[in-house]
């Protein structure tokens, strides 16, 4: 099977294109290459301009061998948290815009053995870095009580996270909790009527985030993004669930995660960025309707001052 065709279409490509306002000599970075489909736009509209690309995930590194382009393509194997100290590395301290696609690629979502699907039975993993050691079952088989409830009901905002907590936590002293299917298995009597798909989703979303750090890597990134981009470059976020959301709409307004704007002695905000859009971009009915993935998907775009 063609490992391309795994992946999903591009969500939003030419609002995120747009959102970019790319020039053809500048410098460009996406964090999350993937199956490399926002990247290949990105790279037609360049001329002598450069586009550096991030993915810790070893299939979207095969991908990239595809991009026949030294002079203007850099694949980087690492996590995007670490934005700042790669692009020093490959000498590309300043650059014009930055695109996030957050979120679990079609493709790791399609690969059964991954374990990041609800719909098919595989052992708990859900590593988007295969080579890190944390794994859903560790985090399944190895949290207290609490500690589960804080990350069902934290993560996945699920509302009875302290029965399903207990539920885990007493079922996995008889034996370990190794699949999705005994998992689903032991929360199937705790999950709401006719929503049990919804329910098995918010579970999932919960363990994927604790497992891959994925609030804390959007945050450290995200401080980064000031330093990095010239004056009047632009940050494109595409999120996919209001936790994500609300951290990029928190920076994008006030340059920190919470507490108030602050302001300068004449009232000025104090912030690096402003946003191009009043309201998050989100996709059209023609799109969703083409590729479903794009439904829950919001964009926000925010320039360097």
């Amino acid at each position: 099977m063609d490992l391309q065709s795994t992946y999903h279409e591009p969500v939003m490509l030419s609002e995120c294109l747009e959102g970019l306002n790319i020039q053809p000599e500048g410098v460009y970075v996406d964090v999350t290459f993937g199956g490399g489909g926002h990247s290949r736009a990105i790279l037609e509209k360049l001329t002598t301009g450069r586009l550096l690309v991030f993915d810790q995930d070893p299939d979207a590194a095969a991908n990239a061998a595809e991009f026949k382009d030294d002079k203007r393509f850099t694949f980087i194997a690492a996590n995007f948290r670490h934005l700042k100290r790669y692009l020093k590395l490959h000498k590309a301290e300043k650059v014009d815009g930055i695109l996030a696609d957050l979120g679990v690629s079609s493709h790791q979502i399609n690969t059964p053995e991954r374990g990041f699907s609800t719909r098919f039975d595989a052992d708990l993993d859900m590593r988007m870095n295969p080579n890190i050691e944390k794994t859903a079952r560790e985090v399944i088989n190895s949290r207290s009580s609490a500690e589960l409830q804080r990350i069902l009901g934290m993560y996945g905002e699920v509302t009875n996270a302290r029965t399903a907590a207990e539920a885990i936590f007493t079922s996995r002293h008889s034996t370990p909790i190794d699949t999705i299917a005994e998992l689903k298995g032991i929360l199937l009597k705790y999950a709401p009527k006719h929503r049990e798909n919804k329910y098995f989703a918010q579970v999932f979303q919960a363990l994927r985030i604790e497992v891959n750090d994925e609030l804390a890597v959007l945050e450290e990134f995200l401080t980064q993004v000031p330093e990095v981009l010239n004056p009047g470059g632009r940050l494109v976020v595409m999120s996919y669930h209001s936790l994500e959301d609300r951290l990029v709409k928190n920076f994008i307004l006030k340059g920190k995660f919470d507490g108030e704007l602050e302001k300068d002695f004449y009232g000025n905000a104090i912030r690096p960025l402003s946003s191009v859009t009043r309201k998050p971009v989100e996709a059209t009915p023609e799109e969703v309707a083409r590729n479903p993935r794009a439904r829950s998907a919001k964009l926000r775009i925010a320039e360097k001052i």
